[in-house]
């Protein structure tokens, strides 16, 4: 096997954080000798400076730093313009730690009790990885028809949609009600190869409880009171093309395995019929649900869990991507009044506020529904003002102004561009637990889900913030 050829084509730059200036010396000394720049802060702050003002291919990152942890940095370094690679240097090997980095997409996680040759090592790999991710693909835009947005949250499942493209394994789409995961899927089948043929959707949830094998398999005359003509099965019309189970946690525990058969197997038995017929489709499926929690009570079944996890496509929230409300209301705005050929609409200044104000629990189904009802509210009104708006939206704006302007009065740290960047970290992860567990309705396995923090760790963090769950 050729080695793998670690050589960069310029002198890398590698960052050490760590307040133990003997290993940072080490490091950089070993660094140094394999012809890289090595430099060296032995606080969280320094660190992040250094990675601003100066551009890192890899960060090894302590946890236990005198101003903050390490693992609460990674995503902050992640969102920096090139943003390193990142390297988790501990003292303690912590399994929840590992997990978390490894989470957030941490390059490694490496114990100071091992080799400093585990770091030359790992340097080497992160920085082929990192001359690779810089060959420039040969990228062709995709089809993303109804998906609108630029933020980072969707241009990432953008990219996720186009590698699904390429392959035929099962995909998994999960998110909130009204993330548009059949829209996405969509996308997917259209960007294939397979996009000539039929997207079949299958509403799990719609389908009748005594139906859904024939629905799904079809069946022949006279399998059942009823059936007076044979009938094909949906799995059976997205024959060389693409077979969407809408919200797949609903399909019945009584269907699911004989469903894991016939996508292992692409063939399957009609009800009634004497022989099994084939059917060559790719697998797509939505969910809302929490799907390994289904699993652990015994209401999923876990090898065909295991089945369409071959791929996975989070959406995020309307309110994790706020940023595209205004292209969202420009979008549908245009649409509808295209549509029904009236004149156009402006919105103001203070309605687009309001929008982005909003939390959205409906998401983007819930802002169009909304859009719309405005439309009608406003009459031959050219222009959409804030007072249009429904009440409860607008008393949202309304209190959270009021508890801005409370928190910043009560807490005249908020207006302190001095801020220790500990004590803004920790006022920064009290917000996002409280917001985690008011999203997720204080339901620990779905703060779980949401944050990729184990149950270890979430408990710890609402003992050590003192948080309520109920």
């Amino acid at each position: 096997m050729k080695p793998m050829d670690t050589d960069m084509p310029h002198m890398s730059r590698v960052l050490i954080i760590d307040d133990d200036e003997q290993i940072c010396d080490i490091l950089a000394t070993a660094f140094g000798r394999m012809g890289h720049t090595a430099s060296c802060a032995v606080t969280l702050k320094q660190g992040l400076e250094k990675i601003v003002t100066d551009t890192m291919d890899v960060v090894f990152l302590d946890v236990n730093l005198p101003d903050g942890n390490g693992l609460a940095a990674i995503k902050t370094i992640q969102q920096m313009p090139a943003a390193p690679e990142i390297i988790i240097i501990t003292g303690n090997e912590d399994a929840d730690g590992a997990e978390l980095a490894m989470r957030s997409n941490a390059w490694d996680y490496i114990s100071k009790s091992g080799s400093y040759k585990e770091c030359t090592f790992a340097l080497n790999r992160a920085l082929a990885f990192r001359r690779q991710k810089r060959v420039p693909d040969k990228k062709t835009s995709i089809k993303r028809e109804g998906i609108v947005g630029e933020s980072r949250p969707v241009l990432d499942c953008l990219d996720k949609v186009a590698k699904a493209a390429k392959h035929h394994m099962p995909v998994l789409v999960t998110g909130e009600t009204g993330t548009g995961k059949e829209l996405f899927s969509r996308a997917i089948h259209a960007n294939s190869s397979r996009s000539h043929a039929a997207f079949v959707v299958v509403d799990c949830a719609a389908l009748p409880g005594h139906l859904v094998e024939s629905t799904l398999f079809g069946h022949a005359k006279g399998a059942f009171t009823g059936a007076d003509t044979s009938q094909t099965g949906l799995m059976k019309m997205a024959d060389k093309g693409t077979l969407f189970l809408d919200e797949v946690g609903e399909l019945p525990l009584s269907v699911q395995k004989n469903f894991l058969r016939a996508i292992q197997e692409k063939q399957f038995r009609p009800v009634g019929a004497a022989h099994e017929i084939k059917s060559d489709f790719r697998l797509i499926c939505a969910t809302h649900r929490n799907l390994p929690d289904m699993v652990k009570n015994n209401s999923f079944r876990e090898d065909l869990y295991f089945r369409l996890f071959s791929m996975h496509i989070h959406l995020p929230p309307l309110k994790a991507r706020k940023s595209d409300v205004p292209a969202l209301v420009q979008a549908h705005l245009s649409r509808k009044y295209d549509i029904s050929k009236g004149k156009g609409v402006t919105v103001s200044e203070d309605f687009l506020e309001e929008l982005q104000t909003y939390a959205w629990p409906g998401n983007v189904r819930e802002l169009i529904n909304t859009l719309d009802l405005v439309c009608s509210d406003a009459g031959t009104g050219d222009t959409l003002f804030a007072h249009h708006l429904p009440p409860h939206i607008r008393a949202f704006h309304i209190r959270n102004k009021f508890t801005v302007s409370s928190t910043a009065a009560a807490d005249p740290t908020t207006l302190d561009k001095q801020l220790q960047f500990k004590d803004y970290m920790e006022k920064m992860k009290l917000a996002y637990l409280q917001d985690l567990l008011s999203a997720a309705r204080g339901d620990i396995s779905e703060c779980c889900h949401r944050s990729g923090l184990s149950r270890s760790q979430m408990y710890r963090l609402i003992q050590q913030y003192n948080l309520k769950t109920d």
